[in-house]
């Protein structure tokens, strides 16, 4: 009988946590002198995610980020997001 490695969820956490860290980190260096608002479509590129994946992050973080002060602000073609340090 071979063992043979299933796929597991552990890579997709992982995955996950290290694009949830990569916003964070860049929410924090842009919102380092004051609040700041976006649209995830025109960030994507320089975070190397959708803005689908955008969009799920965000609600994670506004849980989790203790760093950050995160709000869904206006939804006008795509959701808005306030965010300042906390």
């Amino acid at each position: 009988m071979s063992a043979t490695a299933n796929p597991s969820t552990t890579a997709t956490a992982t995955d996950d946590l290290s694009k949830e860290e990569r916003l964070k980190r860049y929410l924090l260096d842009r919102a380092e002198d004051g609040e700041m608002y976006f649209k995830g479509k025109f960030i994507s590129e320089d975070v190397e995610l959708s803005p689908k994946e955008i969009g799920a992050l965000m609600v994670k973080l506004r849980d989790s980020a203790t760093e950050l002060t995160v709000e869904k602000w206006s939804y006008t073609g795509a959701t808005t997001w306030r965010v300042e340090p906390a």
